[in-house]
């Protein structure tokens, strides 16, 4: 993923291919938005549901990415 300057709020949905835990599921795991500052927040759609604060796409991607597994799949 490519980071990308915005003067808007972005949608996204996290997809996963592979669960390495066994908790969250394949496919479409969780929604999110990156807000135009940077800050990203995402909630799991999964039967174990949260809400988490990122300060950014990347630290999102280093803590749930699983080394490609998921990925970060922008709406807007």
């Amino acid at each position: 993923m490519t980071k990308k300057k915005t003067t808007e709020m972005r949608r996204f949905r996290l997809v996963r291919t592979e669960d390495e835990s066994g908790v969250s599921g394949t496919g479409i795991v969780a929604e999110g938005v990156e807000f135009a500052n940077g800050k990203a927040v995402l909630t799991w759609i999964s039967q174990y549901t949260s809400v988490a604060i990122f300060d950014s796409i990347r630290v999102l991607e280093e803590i749930h990415g699983h080394s490609g597994k998921t990925k970060v799949d922008f709406y807007d």
